[in-house]
């Protein structure tokens, strides 16, 4: 299924002049020099065509012919390569001898009784050429060793194309693929006829972790992974064309260009997406509000807005075409997560649907995560949501402290609508305990959890006792995790208000963790404790101290007369919810003598 929906959307490509896909046998490949040739052979030139614009100059990419798959092997490009093969030196290659021999084996047999005075130019300079006349030709001299291990291609003097672009090379390149075509014949997978199989597929590069060289979806390098003495890709047979076609369109989605906007990072998986319609702007239209939903940065405002009223109209039941423009129902969409195990890749995930129902799924996700007030400016990314679940050390968390399963499984309960990992919940929670930083992000996501737990649990008919938890503070609700987590607010806020705001340690800060897991063993003490605050309160502030008298008043006689003596994962996710909601109410409320006892840090 993924292979046939790469190769269809490979085909997509090369229909439209725009995508700059590689057609067939060709590669978009990074390319740092050109070197000039004459018609004798004689170097007049060196082209250094990186792209300066940035801090650091970048090869830019070109189209050249495919590489060949290498590993240990010595296996050179045609006509073009790193400078081991091309020139015989290089700063890292400790066989460059044996690349440059192969590379001018290569093309003295596939160029023999060529004509073209481009590629005889190209046989005459290879002749001529020997490796120490790298550090004497000033041309090679003045660009120093920056292009040492850089791709180099050739261009003949005086034309502006380069001479792999050349009708005589691409004839020599036709006839150079037709040799090596793998003789096994069979039924291709993907398209069900009959033709070459691919023996190795091409590499796929781009995902984070992954080799520099590039890792393979499929491969078979160990006779443990064949079946009846089939050898290489025979065991899952692909033909020639689709293994090329699926791996460009793969390799094109993960390109590192500032301008692709169809790939991403979600900790530890790199994800892709792309739109399949009749009409071209239709599926430019659903990517763009996938591109929305991944990436909404400030620049984008008018394609965040077109996502929050999208939603507006899944959540009324209307059609995403009465938003105007070019929004489908039926546009199909596809996310592919990939990730880093050694020379292979890990499919993370694979979701595949309809606009109209991706759309309602990023609608149910959005309803699961409201607070209110509302927190944030913008939705929050997935990539945020997954950045909560990592430790925050100096106020600040590091992507690469997220579990690296952790944020593909969280990805794709968003983009399928299944119920988000229980993992989030109990590395949440641990986080509240370690950190003490519930934030409203993080808050947010434990609702999540418990919020499409309770739903599900109800549409299957199964019995949930505690429901779905509430957006903002709730006085009627009577879960215990609820009802202790906004106990501990109003004991927090007590203490504040008592000891004023240069107290140096809050309860918060001693005692949530023991609090919100074995609650029977420290509230008695924190009760306790506040009565001699209560006490100071009424002697500077007896308004105030009735106030805040009352309302821990009313939680304790919702609670009854026992506390449990431990409350379950679930129960304390819902503790951080209703702490959270307490602390916002008092913000919310503007009442003076009580909110200026709060900390002016994140909650």
């Amino acid at each position: 299924m993924i292979l046939a929906a790469l190769n269809d959307y490979y085909q997509r490509l090369l229909g439209d002049p725009d995508s700059g896909i590689a057609l067939p046998g060709y590669s978009q490949e990074k390319i740092g020099y050109a070197i000039v040739l004459d018609a004798a052979g004689q170097m007049v030139d060196v082209l250094d065509l990186r792209d300066k614009s940035g801090k650091k100059p970048l090869p830019r990419l070109m189209g050249v012919t495919q590489p060949p798959k290498r590993a240990s092997n010595i296996a050179p490009c045609f006509l073009w390569d790193k400078t081991s093969y091309v020139l015989g030196v290089s700063a890292t290659s400790k066989r460059s001898e044996q690349e440059h021999s192969a590379f001018k084996e290569l093309h003295r047999k596939a160029l023999a009784g060529s004509d073209d005075p481009g590629l005889k130019a190209l046989l005459a300079f290879l002749d001529g050429w020997a490796p120490d006349q790298f550090s004497e030709n000033p041309n090679f001299v003045s660009q120093g060793e920056d292009m040492l291990d850089a791709n180099v291609v050739f261009r003949f003097e005086g034309e502006h194309a380069f001479l792999h672009d050349r009708p005589a090379a691409r004839t020599a390149w036709a006839r150079q693929q037709a040799s090596g075509v793998n003789e096994a014949q069979g039924m291709c997978l993907v398209t069900g006829e009959t033709a070459p199989l691919a023996r190795l597929h091409p590499a796929i590069k781009g995902v984070n972790g992954a080799q520099s060289s590039g890792a393979s979806i499929v491969s078979f390098n160990l006779s443990s992974f064949t079946s009846y003495g089939k050898e290489q890709g025979e065991n899952a047979p692909v033909s020639e064309q689709v293994a090329f076609a699926y791996t460009t369109a793969l390799n094109h989605l993960l390109r590192r260009d500032a301008n692709n906007r169809q790939r991403l990072q979600i900790g530890d998986t790199t994800v892709v997406f792309w739109a399949q319609a009749p009409d071209k702007a239709e599926a430019e239209e659903g990517e763009n509000l996938l591109v929305a939903f991944f990436d909404p940065k400030d620049e984008d405002a008018q394609a965040t807005q077109r996502l929050h009223d999208a939603m507006q109209l899944v959540r009324q039941n209307r059609p995403l075409r009465d938003l105007g423009g070019h929004l489908e129902d039926g546009t199909r969409i596809f996310v592919l997560g990939l990730a880093a195990n050694a020379s292979r890749l890990s499919i993370r995930f694979w979701e595949t649907d309809t606009l109209a129902h991706f759309a309602k799924r990023l609608a149910d996700h959005f309803d699961d995560l409201e607070l209110k007030p509302t927190p944030w400016r913008r939705p929050p990314s997935p990539q945020l949501l997954a950045l909560t679940t990592a430790p925050i050390y100096d106020g600040k968390a590091k992507s690469e402290d997220v579990p690296p399963l952790l944020a593909g499984e969280l990805a794709r309960a968003v983009l399928s609508g299944a119920r988000y990992p229980q993992s989030v919940l109990g590395t949440l929670v641990m986080r509240f305990r370690a950190d003490g930083q519930i934030t409203p992000l993080r808050v947010a996501l434990c609702k999540a959890v418990l919020a499409r737990a309770a739903r599900l649990d109800k549409q299957q008919g199964r019995n949930n006792t505690q429901g779905e938890p509430p957006v903002s503070l709730d006085t009627s609700c009577v879960d215990p995790g609820y009802l202790l987590g906004r106990l501990f607010s109003s004991l927090e806020n007590v203490q504040r208000a008592a000891l004023g705001k240069q107290i140096n340690a809050t309860i918060r800060d001693r005692y949530y963790g023991a609090a919100s897991a074995t609650p029977a063993s420290i509230f008695p003490v924190l009760l306790r404790n506040a009565q001699n605050h209560l006490s100071k309160l009424r002697k500077e502030k007896a308004g105030l101290a009735v106030t805040l008298e009352r309302e821990i008043g009313q939680i304790v006689d919702a609670l009854g007369t026992t506390l449990p003596r431990s409350l379950r994962i679930e129960q304390q996710g819902q503790f951080a919810i209703g702490y959270y909601h307490q602390t916002q109410a008092r913000f919310a409320g503007n009442d003076t003598d009580t909110t200026e006892t709060e900390s002016e840090g994140e909650v």
